[in-house]
């Protein structure tokens, strides 16, 4: 029997209280069960108050759990270094049969969990067929926000946006040996309707455009540009989006934008996407890598074919000068919000030193 909690201050009352739970996990893990539920409940806590329940169309709690939960949150810091995402179809389906897309923490952080509203109800079960545990976390979905806080039309499929609004519940697969998250899903199979109801949207529809430009000229979705997670005055944010551009021609000409997109042409059980600034900003250490081994693209096949020396050479350049922008964004957000702990006044504005700028070889 799963018991669900609401967590406060007295972690040690939430342990005791949820070990009845765990009686499928082996029987001399109490140490780690007790280790799992306090994680649990921590995490459980701070969606609660980054994130509380909320109209499903209220711009300013997305954009409070979205800045919450980017910056120096105990659940980014739950999460490996990747980790995968998707809907639950099917509850009885293994996670190694389930499809699912790879996240880094930036990106499951600050664009799709502020998705959902928690109210700290939480459960925790040992499931043995993963030897995970499961945290479940009771949620309802922010269907109501305009389409560019959305990572990407969800609404290019039918079903998939309807599992979104219906969700009830998030689920955090955790692996005790490296005491992080691995696996988050959203699931409709939850055992209690949404914690906060939100009628039927029927959104815009698809035109098979992953980002577009809005009225003002502005690119959407603005979620993906980094838009409320860097600070405005950020000297690297506007350079960022041009330097994505200069990347993802390169991507589109080396064929990268043929599978890692969100409709998942080729039916990847662990999709990459690759189609806005923010995902690939989460992956790009990892896509440098792969093209310096030539492990991308692959054939209609599935197998690895090599690109050519001068595409190659130029979706690295431009990889290189984009990989260096995001780093150095981050860098100075660090050392901005180091400057605001110590109460001292930070510049206006960082200049950008000539050493600054990512270099693009000739």
């Amino acid at each position: 029997m799963t018991k669900k909690l609401k967590p406060s201050a007295l972690v040690a009352a939430a342990v005791a209280a949820c070990m009845p739970v765990l009686a499928q996990a082996p029987a001399d893990a109490d140490a780690t069960q007790t280790k799992v539920i306090q994680a649990a409940a921590q995490i459980a806590d701070e969606l609660s108050r980054l994130c509380p329940v909320a109209g499903p169309a209220d711009q300013a709690a997305f954009d409070k759990c979205r800045a919450g939960l980017f910056r120096d949150s105990r659940f980014k810091r739950s999460l490996q270094s990747f980790v995968l995402w998707g809907r639950q179809r099917d509850p009885a389906a293994k996670l190694v049969d389930t499809k699912l897309t790879q996240f880094g923490p930036d990106v499951l952080a600050g664009m799709y969990v502020p998705l959902f509203m928690f109210n700290g109800q939480f459960s925790v079960n040992y499931v043995e067929r993963e030897k995970l545990y499961e945290i479940r976390l009771e949620t309802a979905f922010r269907n109501g926000l305009p389409p560019g806080q959305f990572p990407y039309p969800f609404w290019h499929e039918a079903e998939k946006w309807g599992m979104y609004e219906k969700a009830n519940d998030l689920i955090l697969w955790w692996d005790p040996k490296i005491e992080r998250v691995k696996v988050a899903q959203f699931t409709m199979f939850g055992s209690h309707p949404p914690i906060q109801a939100n009628a039927h949207v029927t959104p815009p529809a698809f035109d098979g455009q992953w980002r577009w430009t809005d009225a003002q000229g502005r690119s959407q979705p603005t979620v993906t540009v980094f838009d409320g997670l860097f600070r405005a005055d950020n000297p690297y944010i506007g350079k960022l989006d041009s330097a994505y551009k200069s990347l993802a021609l390169r991507m589109r000409e080396s064929q990268c934008m043929d599978c890692h997109v969100p409709n998942n042409p080729d039916g990847s059980k662990r999709l990459v996407l690759l189609q806005t600034p923010m995902h690939a900003a989460s992956e790009i250490k990892r896509l440098m890598k792969s093209v310096r081994d030539d492990r991308m693209p692959r054939d209609e096949l599935g197998i690895e074919k090599p690109l050519d020396d001068a595409s190659k050479a130029a979706l690295l350049t431009e990889g290189a000068a984009f990989e260096r922008l995001v780093d150095l964004a981050k860098q100075w957000e660090v050392r901005h919000e180091a400057a605001l702990a110590s109460e001292e006044t930070p510049a206006p504005g960082i200049a950008l030193r000539q050493t600054d700028e990512p270099t693009r070889q000739p």
